[in-house]
């Protein structure tokens, strides 16, 4: 097995090759870690032809979709910190329990307080103030998306709709069911509101068509006709776009 460091678009990815007893070679890519499988059996010059074949890959792929093969941003919270979400601001209260679970509540002068247990190692006790913090927020500016969304339907697409969720979705930006239920993930709080409009327009075009075909790319430039540079701007920016 091999470790080096990928330089792509100036951030660091970590490249890891093994060579196995397999048939065939693969790549894959998972968030800033670029695994590369090789058959033992292949020969030296095989083996370079191929890893500089997936290297290429590799960066073109992250170039096209950056936001969702970057490495995470890992933020740190401290307690008693202004937090800027969107057009709102809260002040973070951290609190340690002596309990197993932890939870969150965001009181009407915009203050996220979160009781966290005390059993938590530093990894996951990030992680819980990240997810924590993303679910009040969501949970507060719920109301406010479902009303762009129906609004939206209701001026360009008028098909009938399912359940509208904010959820803390890393993979994607959105998700449309068969049943027509949208998700909407709560990073797009942290990007313009046309960014979270385009998202949203995505989605509801997944109404008519359940794929991304010319012509449910014509449904969205229909509704927004200037959707590329959106699409462009998740691309440049997403990575920032995290709790």
């Amino acid at each position: 097995m091999i470790l080096e460091d990928l330089e792509i678009n100036c951030i660091k990815y970590q490249l890891k090759i093994i060579y196995e007893q397999r048939k065939s070679s693969s790549v894959s890519i998972r968030r800033g870690k670029i695994n590369i499988r090789l058959p033992t059996a292949m020969s030296r010059e095989e083996h370079k032809n191929q890893i500089t074949k997936m290297k290429s890959w590799a960066i073109k792929k992250i170039t096209e979709e950056p936001e969702k093969l970057a490495p995470k941003v890992k933020k740190s919270y401290k307690d008693g910190e202004i937090l800027q979400i969107g057009d709102g601001k809260y002040l973070l209260n951290i609190n340690s329990v002596e309990k197993t679970s932890s939870s969150a509540h965001l009181s009407n002068q915009n203050e996220i307080n979160l009781y966290l247990s005390s059993k938590l190692n530093e990894e996951i006790r990030r992680n819980n103030i990240s997810t924590l913090i993303s679910r009040v927020i969501g949970q507060k500016k719920l109301p406010l998306l479902k009303e762009k969304i129906r609004a939206l339907n209701k001026q360009h697409f008028q098909q009938q709709l399912g359940k509208i969720f904010f959820k803390n979705n890393l993979s994607n930006w959105g998700s449309c069911s068969k049943e027509g239920n949208i998700n909407i993930s709560t990073r797009l709080l942290f990007a313009p509101e046309d960014v979270l409009d385009y998202v949203c327009i995505h989605e509801l075009a997944h109404l008519i068509e359940h794929n991304h075909s010319d012509r449910f790319w014509d449904l969205v430039e229909k509704a927004m006709p200037s959707y590329k540079e959106k699409v462009s701007w998740l691309k440049e920016n997403g990575k920032i776009c995290c709790f």
